[in-house]
């Protein structure tokens, strides 16, 4: 198996892949109580595939997120998240990312919350490749402002700083 840090990031086997949504996480920190306080907590992701392709630009990755899989371990403030004022998961169920590039060290696309969508590159931080599977570390900081979800100004972190750990599996 190979693992490395950026700069030279392998390249999975050429293929498609599905996400081990078991395998697979997104975790963020951001701050809350007028910045004094930090948080933490995690997103569901309920599937996605990706493409790898040569050359890697044009390979591709689309990501499922379940909004209502929010959690932060506090269920007061998980409810109050996925409510109306903040997620809306009863409107707006999922979370998807579609990636328009890819690159050794990053990929970039078009994050979709609430039916907003915004472009967002994620960092490569870390690679593993084997025959069968890879896993990327990836990070990006997401402003909640940019997708209308700005409830609670002072309460709630404006930023989440968020840590993709994603498990693809060679179909």
């Amino acid at each position: 198996m190979a693992t490395t840090n950026n700069p030279v990031t392998p390249t999975p086997w050429l293929g498609r892949y599905t996400i081990d949504a078991n395998r697979s996480s997104i975790t963020f920190r951001t701050r809350h109580f007028f910045q004094l306080l930090p948080a933490k907590g995690a997103f569901a992701i309920r599937g996605g595939t990706v493409e790898v392709a040569e050359p890697l630009a044009e390979s591709s990755l689309a990501v499922e997120v379940d909004a209502a899989g929010f959690r932060t371990g506090n269920a007061q403030r998980d409810q109050h998240v996925r409510s109306e004022a903040f997620l809306d998961v009863t409107r707006h169920p999922l979370i998807t990312f579609a990636s328009g590039s890819v690159d050794a060290t990053a990929v970039s696309g078009t994050l979709t919350v609430r039916d907003v969508s915004r472009p967002v590159s994620l960092a490569i931080e870390h690679a593993e490749v084997s025959a069968e599977t890879f896993t990327v570390r990836a990070t990006a900081r997401i402003d909640r402002h940019d997708f209308g979800v700005s409830a609670s100004r002072l309460m709630a972190g404006r930023f989440l700083d968020m840590t993709f750990e994603v498990t693809c599996v060679r179909r």
